[in-house]
């Protein structure tokens, strides 16, 4: 088949594939996405069931997991009306009898299944009334070969007449059964109602392989499908839908992988290279008085090796005449505003401006007056730009940037507004990156006629694997260690029968004079919540939940004699920015509060951290949150507070939590225990790709396979014109989904 003939095939719409149609079209195109022959060949299978062995029915129990079973189906009962309304089957073999059961589909099961026939049924046994019973069992009709076994003793049961409404063709004539390993496909509820269940979505599949009888083309050159000994893509899309071995479907899986990660690799890689040329960046050559002044007269505490290494990279790069674009990566408490600071002192003395970029007013009025601290009576001028700074000052900061006379200014979404212009802005620092939008960060390349430097910081570790696709067009910098005199927080798990000794703790460190944090779920009880929450938890769950509201009136009462703050997303900014003032002053001893403490409070004082109902939380969220502690010379405590009765997957969690105060080991545990899709700030819509097979918490071997084989690419054909390229750079644009350089933007 030509290859023009094989690629119109698979962009053909998918309801002219047989056994779809345009009803059912519309809803794998609303559920699943999929719209042509080719987003079904790409929709791969998520588990498989081995159904080489058949059992006995008089082998099988009601605690065992999915069994297949050969026999015949002797009679039907229609049990109880309405929605109670059931079909049951009585199915035997020659070893003994089950029913077959459905509550749904009733009309279906009795128009396309007959007594006299033989089948293959497949399901979960369970056990109701003594009885065992599969529930919306899959039936196909048995092969010939296996039409003796599936003959029962008779007189089990009298039997019925045939069933005059049969379809003879309504059975798939090539079984599933007796393949050995059978796809699993993930559906929603209503392509079932719709017969589109797991089965109903490999018969699919089937036809459409009957339709792409030849060979589809290789989407690798030889030379690196011969280099990784890889499977041919054909083979693999194959074996990766209808394995015929388990050695068969773990090569696929390789195959298929290593492609997916190698195009998106190789696209990072690609406008890396494009970025580099097309643009050109400041040279900052010069370190000078203000850098030196600093770094000899006002320097804070001395920097670790970390900060030294950081610091170094960064000024390699902006040295370079090449356009910086660097994700610095710090803990909570590192010191990353630091070495910010010194970076942007380099900017300075190069006569530029530097900008400073945080998503909330509150962190942003915290950066200001870090800055302002840290810089004492050096000539160097920090302003603020956010949605409260208006009328007069608003005119009198964007005079003085335009002017020059603001060095650097620090500020929210406002300083990316189209009437906000600097004089020579050259260096933009972007802080809790993942919280803006990429058009909203390239509106920042804007402001100047050379794109400034970009450097991005993050307090939330990243695992490598998520670097290197997420981020993998941005150097990466780590700072992984502490300042000095910081004492490691202890983390202590407790449940709420445990409530004096949280109290005990937390008089003796009002005593000693410290503050304390208490972080709720919710704001206030869930009095009109609906019967059912979500699919895991109930309205039950929800109400077992402790509030804030709920909580500070029990923390008044229980220590009336400090004074007890709260702070949460539903006070006006001027009142919650008042409280948290309060509390940073010491005028109140304890903050009750929601998450809207994760990010930019920073209290050295406060050596308590108390999160209620901890298993509510992500790790991530979980370390941020005890962040905020641990700032001072102090013993520090975060206390994770949980009910008793815990999931497997949640004490693991929070034993990790226990474990460690490492945010990078935290964050890979994260990874492997909630999957990449989940994890906050780390949404896949920034990628080029959906990742349709690989698994970035597992395979992280196979991406860096992937990106040196897609850098050694770049490196051996930076023009693009070898000829044995052709295929990857035709493919790449195949894949792309829009023509925006999203690579050229950090």
């Amino acid at each position: 088949m030509p290859i023009e003939i094989l690629m119109n095939i698979l962009a053909q719409d998918i309801k002219y594939l047989q056994g779809v149609g345009p009803q059912r079209a519309t809803l794998l195109a609303k559920e699943l996405g999929i719209t042509t022959v080719g987003d079904l060949l790409t929709y791969y299978p998520y588990k498989y069931i081995d159904r080489s062995h058949i059992y006995k029915i008089c082998d099988i129990d009601g605690n065992m997991p999915y069994v297949q079973l050969c026999g015949q189906i002797l009679s039907f009962d229609s049990v109880g009306e309405g929605y109670a309304k059931r079909l049951i089957a009585h199915f035997a073999d020659k070893t003994g009898v089950v029913d077959l059961v459905w509550f749904q589909g009733i009309k279906y099961a009795t128009k396309n299944y007959d007594c006299r026939k033989s089948y293959i049924v497949f399901g979960k046994p369970t056990v109701f009334n003594g009885r065992i019973q599969i529930a919306h069992p899959e039936i196909e009709a048995a092969p010939d070969h296996l039409k003796a076994q599936a003959q029962t003793t008779g007189n089990l049961f009298s039997t019925s007449s045939v069933n005059p409404n049969l379809q003879e063709e309504s059975i798939d004539s090539q079984p599933t059964a007796f393949k050995g390993l059978c796809p699993s496909y993930n559906t929603s509820e209503k392509m079932k109602k719709s017969g589109l269940t797991s089965a109903g979505m490999a018969k699919l599949t089937a036809n459409m392989f009957k339709v792409l009888k030849d060979p589809l083309p290789e989407t690798l050159p030889p030379y690196i499908v011969s280099q990784h000994r890889l499977m041919p893509y054909d083979e693999a899309v194959r074996n990766i839908h209808y394995p015929t071995s388990a050695e068969a479907l773990r090569r696929a899986k390789l195959r298929l992988k290593f492609e997916e990660l190698f195009y998106v690799q190789l696209n990072i890689l690609r406008y890396i290279k494009d970025r580099q040329l097309r643009y050109k960046g400041i040279v900052f050559n010069t370190i000078g008085e203000h850098f030196n002044n600093f770094f000899y007269n006002h320097l804070p505490f001395q920097l670790t090796d970390a900060q030294k290494r950081v610091i170094k990279e960064i000024r390699t790069d902006m040295k370079s005449g090449r356009q910086m674009n660097r994700l610095l990566q710090g803990d909570v408490g590192s010191g990353k505003t630091l070495v910010a600071l010194m970076v942007a002192l380099i900017a300075i003395d190069n006569k530029c401006q530097a900008c400073i970029m945080a998503p909330t007013e509150i962190l942003a009025e915290q950066h200001l007056a870090t800055l302002r601290k840290m810089l004492g009576d050096m000539p160097v001028r920090v302003e603020l730009l956010t949605g409260t700074v208006k009328g007069k000052r608003r005119t009198e900061v964007f005079d003085a940037l335009v002017n020059g006379e603001v060095n650097i200014l620090v500020g929210t979404h406002a300083v990316i507004e189209d009437n906000v212009l600097f004089h020579r802005l050259g260096l933009v620092v972007i802080d809790e990156q993942h919280r803006f939008g990429v058009s909203q960060r390239a509106k920042l390349w804007m402001k100047n006629s050379v794109p400034p430097h970009v450097l991005v910081m993050t307090a939330t570790p990243i695992p490598r694997t998520l670097a290197m696709t997420l981020y993998g067009d941005l150097d990466v910098s780590v700072i992984d260690q502490l300042p000095p005199g910081r004492k490691p927080i202890r983390t202590i798990h407790m449940f709420d029968a445990h409530r004096q000794r949280i109290y005990d703790l937390m008089h003796r460190e009002l005593q000693l004079g410290r503050q304390i944090y208490i972080v709720y779920p919710l704001i206030e009880e869930q009095k009109n919540a609906p019967s059912a929450i979500s699919k895991k938890g109930t309205n039950k769950d929800k109400l077992a939940l402790k509030d804030l509201e709920a909580g500070f009136e029990e923390i008044s009462q229980a220590f009336p004699n400090y004074k007890v703050s709260k702070v949460h997303g539903r006070m006006k900014p001027a009142d919650k920015d008042a409280e948290m003032q309060r509390f940073a002053n010491q005028q109140t001893h304890i903050l009750v509060s929601t998450t809207v403490i994760e990010v930019g409070v920073n209290v050295p004082n406060a050596s308590v951290m108390i999160i209620e109902n901890a298993e509510r939380f992500g790790l991530s969220q979980l370390h941020q949150l005890r962040g905020r502690v641990g700032r001072g010379a102090d013993q520090s405590y975060c206390i994770l507070v949980t009910k008793y009765e815990l999931s497997s997957t949640t004490r693991q969690r929070i034993q990790v939590m226990v474990d460690t105060t490492d945010g990078f080991e935290i964050a890979e545990q994260d990874l492997k225990l909630r999957g990449p899709g989940d994890l906050e700030g780390t949404q896949q819509s920034g990628m080029a790709f959906d990742l349709k097979i690989a698994n970035l918490a597992h395979d992280g071997q196979i991406l860096t396979l992937a990106r040196d084989t897609a850098q050694s690419v770049i490196d051996s054909d930076p023009e693009e014109r070898n000829q044995q390229n052709n295929i990857l750079w035709t493919r790449l644009r195949q894949l792309r989904k829009s023509s925006i350089n999203w690579g050229a933007i950090s």
